[in-house]
């Protein structure tokens, strides 16, 4: 992947692009994925970090959105079935089959109120009994039938819901158990997205931290936030997929109208051995006693992730997790496991994002619907382009997405779809093997040709897949010598990301670009190794790289909830060595 700065030279020399995507969520990327795979350059554009926003926020799941045939979306359900087994094809190495046991307490619940919410008669949630959930998972494993990449459900009784996950609540009186997936790194399939999108179509450009800042006569002002420097570009059409942002957005088009009424959405990550022991390798899908839907489920190292709330807000900056949010979830765990002690003392990371929602006058937020849809504003005497507004949209059927929006895309520049993208394999998914034999010679091989031990392609192998070879070779250049802080990692693989993630700030490397703070392996030590990595490849003096480590530090601990120490003054004031 080329540097930001090189890519901000090309645009200013070639100001007009034929598609403008403003916003990179996963989106906005796969937009930028599909139309690249039609030989269809864009320029794609955020004022953050790639996938910085609601796309930073997911409960990291690829699903087929069990819960929303309660409510009749019997077409998004199917979609996001077929999409979550694409994915488990498509991007083997960041998206995992997991086991999702649904606890029930109650034969009978719901199942005479249950046609009421699917006709839309009442949207107020109610209690689900395994009647009810049976008839859902039938209705889930017949979407998946045609691409059928995990197993059937099955109903697991007592006896045995006591025996494997002995904290269950003992009035559960059996487990509905169905498949879903874990998408391990949403950030990394994202980037790997855009790198594939770039070498199909070279002449496609994605460039983090540019802001559209208005439009005046059919020219386009973008602002490049970290130098303060303003130009403008031109385009046939401009793509809106902002997410809870699309008002502002189309606001400076000129675009009046609320479109979005976003929820927000908290997780927390606690570090609770005895949690995750009991989880294994399952996750809880339950229902609180308010009715509405948690899940728990261990992300590794004794780490679990638990979530998520779903409070109405008109502000799309509203993502900090309340301490009343931290207060519901772990009423709600407790609901569920009365007898794991789960405190805040556990928490060792915490994350917000906003729904990109339509507006909707709904008094459950529950009840607004998780589909996409895409909103024309034609061209105006001031506004010589059409501008397309994404609302909603989720991770799980980001491809599908985008595929509609594409289509509509190419019918109005005149062009036809080349190739679809339903089959097209995801960065390191390509030539990736599920064959054990196969996959250990290969990491054998690799272990051989770079000089480094097994287990360190193993673990690289796991992160990038097949694209693991050209990390090993930034590695291997570096004698194999693993970080100091940044435990679970390696020096030569830092230097990889920051030359070709398209970094622009440490706190870019700290939570999108590796997996650190889900790991709970964040201190101010870490974000000093960091930046001092960051440094030697981006030329920052000392005065730079200290405002960068403060930066990083308070953004970890006023949103995020990590205890880091604030850096001492003699730290700030003298320069800091580079990862050798």
């Amino acid at each position: 992947m080329r540097s930001r700065a090189s890519v901000l030279t090309t645009l200013r020399a070639q100001p007009a692009v034929d598609v403008l995507i403003v916003g990179a969520g996963i989106n906005g990327i796969g937009l930028y994925r599909d139309l690249a795979a039609q030989g269809t350059a864009a320029l794609l554009i955020d004022q953050s970090d790639f996938c910085s926003g609601t796309s930073a926020a997911p409960s990291r799941l690829v699903h087929g959105g069990l819960r929303y045939l309660e409510t009749g979306e019997f077409a998004l359900v199917r979609e996001s079935v077929i999409e979550r087994n694409r994915l488990l094809q498509n991007a083997p190495h960041l998206v995992k089959p997991l086991a999702v046991w649904v606890p029930l307490r109650e034969h009978w619940a719901g199942l005479l109120k249950a046609p009421a919410r699917l006709f839309g008669w009442t949207r107020t949630p109610g209690a689900k009994g395994s009647l009810v959930t049976k008839l859902g998972l039938v209705v889930y494993d017949w979407f998946g039938r045609g691409n059928q990449a995990t197993p059937r459900h099955q109903m697991i009784g007592r006896a045995d819901v006591q025996r494997l996950m002995p904290a269950m609540d003992r009035s559960v009186r059996m487990a509905a158990q169905f498949y879903d997936a874990r998408l391990v790194h949403p950030e990394r399939l994202a980037l790997e997205l855009i790198d594939d999108a770039e070498a199909d179509c070279p002449e496609s450009l994605a460039i983090p931290y540019l802001s559209l800042e208005d439009s005046k006569d059919g020219a386009i002002t973008l602002r490049d936030l970290p130098s303060g420097q303003t130009f403008t570009v031109r385009a046939k059409l401009v793509v809106n997929t902002a997410g809870p942002w699309v008002d502002r957005v189309n606001e400076r088009l000129g675009i009046t109208g609320r479109l979005i009424g976003g929820t927000r959405g908290s997780h927390l990550v606690l570090r609770h051995a005895a949690l995750a022991a009991q989880l294994a390798e399952r996750m809880i899908y339950f229902e609180t006693p308010d009715h509405r839907i948690c899940l728990a489920y261990g992300i590794g190292n004794g780490n679990v992730l638990l979530g998520t709330t779903d409070i109405g807000t008109q502000d799309p900056d509203d993502n900090r997790c309340t301490s009343a949010e931290v207060g519901y979830l772990f009423d709600a765990l407790k609901s569920i496991m009365p007898h794991i002690d789960a405190s805040a003392a556990h928490i060792v990371f915490q994350y917000a994002g906003i729904r990109p929602l339509p507006h909707a006058d709904a008094d459950v937020t529950g009840a607004i619907s998780r589909d996409h849809s895409l909103h024309a504003f034609e061209p105006t005497s001031d506004r010589p382009y059409t501008v397309l507004a994404l609302v909603g949209g989720k991770w799980t059927t980001y491809r599908a997405c985008a595929e509609q929006i594409a289509d509509d895309v190419l019918a109005r520049l005149q062009r036809s779809r080349v190739r679809s993208t339903a089959s097209l394999p995801v960065g390191g998914g390509a030539d990736w093997t599920h064959d054990a034999r196969e996959l250990e010679s290969r990491i054998a091989t690799l272990s051989q040709r770079f000089n480094v031990p097994p287990e360190t392609v193993r673990t690289l192998a796991r992160r990038y897949g097949s694209m693991c070879a050209t990390v090993l070779e930034s590695v291997a250049q570096r004698g194999g010598e693993p970080a100091r802080a940044a435990r679970g990692y390696w020096s030569g693989e830092l230097v990889h990301l920051i030359r070709h993630g398209r970094v622009t700030h440490l706190d870019d490397l700290v939570l999108r670009r590796t997996l650190l703070v889900l790991d709970g392996q964040c201190t101010l030590d870490t974000l000093t190794e960091l930046a001092a990595c960051m440094a030697a490849e981006l030329n920052w003096n000392s005065d730079e790289t200290a405002a960068e480590i403060d930066r990083a530090a308070t953004l970890l601990r006023e949103r995020h909830g990590v205890k880091i120490a604030h850096a001492p003054a003699a730290l700030r004031s003298r320069p800091t060595a580079p990862l050798q």
